[in-house]
């Protein structure tokens, strides 16, 4: 089970959201069959979308994040909801690159430079969009940048994932710690010393940690204060109902041109690589019912 820890330390004046998503992380790399390096930067954004999307007020609330970039990877899409699920992809799953310089998966090389865009569809009339330019391509450190710049929200992101040589995830997991108004000068110096103190998140899961090991290994002299634990997941939510309805909702004239040119419609779902094939008979019927 994924699942994600939110709570407070320093009476209040940080909050965070410490991940632990390997579930989720290989879901999607068995949806999309992704290349070690593409599991990483996918997995990543994954999961701190699902962290931002526990951030959202209402229940009907989705967020969206789009990372256009020039690398080989082409870019990623993932949006995530206020419920704890999320989805996401990879324009190519499939880019192979040797190990960086410090013998890691090379997700800069994958994504390259661009833009970090999030969407918040809150239910008012214009959703809310910040953007800022990617500023290493490892998506963690894009993301602080992003809070600080676009939310005016000082944080620390923390991602990692782990695969395995069977190329499944052994591990993913991550943080976004962020001050709150009240924050003072010393817990803020005393949590940047502790953050450079501690390792990697996946070396700690390896460690036998969970996240609520990590937490109090993180925020160690802290006394952090878990508030609650929500279950989260990777769910699509597609079904051939919904693509019905949606190829009906393209109209009549549509449809006729589809049936008389084509011969019947393919409609693919990127978060879940499921194609719904709709032959004449089908076309004729969905006509009909219009």
């Amino acid at each position: 089970m994924s699942y994600v820890l939110r709570g407070t330390v320093g009476e209040g004046t940080i909050r965070f959201f410490f991940a632990d998503t390997k579930d989720i992380v290989e879901k999607a790399r068995g949806f999309h069959n992704t290349s070690p390096v593409v599991s990483a930067a996918l997995g990543r954004t994954l999961m701190v979308g699902t962290m931002m999307g526990l951030m959202l007020k209402g229940a009907g609330d989705i967020l969206t994040i789009k990372i256009n970039c020039d690398g080989p990877i082409g870019g990623i899409t993932v949006t995530a909801d206020a419920e704890g699920t999320v989805k996401g992809y990879a324009n190519n799953t499939n880019v192979d690159l040797p190990l960086n310089k410090f013998g890691k998966l090379d997700v800069f090389g994958a994504v390259g430079n661009g833009s970090l865009v999030v969407i918040k569809d809150l239910g008012l009339k214009e959703p809310y969009v910040g953007q800022v330019p990617i500023i290493s391509g490892e998506i963690a450190e894009d993301f602080t940048y992003y809070f600080t710049k676009s939310e005016q929200t000082p944080s620390a992101v923390a991602l990692g994932v782990l695969v395995d040589r069977d190329l499944s995830i052994k591990q993913a997991g991550g943080f976004i710690l962020q001050l709150l108004p009240g924050a003072d000068d010393e817990i803020i110096t005393r949590l940047e010393r502790r953050l450079g103190a501690v390792p990697s998140v996946t070396s700690m899961f390896e460690e036998g940690l969970d996240a609520e090991g990590i937490v109090n290994r993180v925020l160690k002299d802290f006394e952090p204060e878990i508030l609650d634990k929500k279950e989260v997941k990777y769910e699509c939510g597609c079904s051939r109902d919904k693509v019905e309805k949606a190829l009906m909702n393209v109209g009549k004239k549509e449809l006729t041109e589809m049936l008389n040119e084509d011969k019947g419609a393919n409609v693919h779902c990127h978060f879940c690589n499921t194609d719904y094939n709709f032959d004449e008979k089908d076309l004729k019927e969905l006509i009909d019912s219009l």
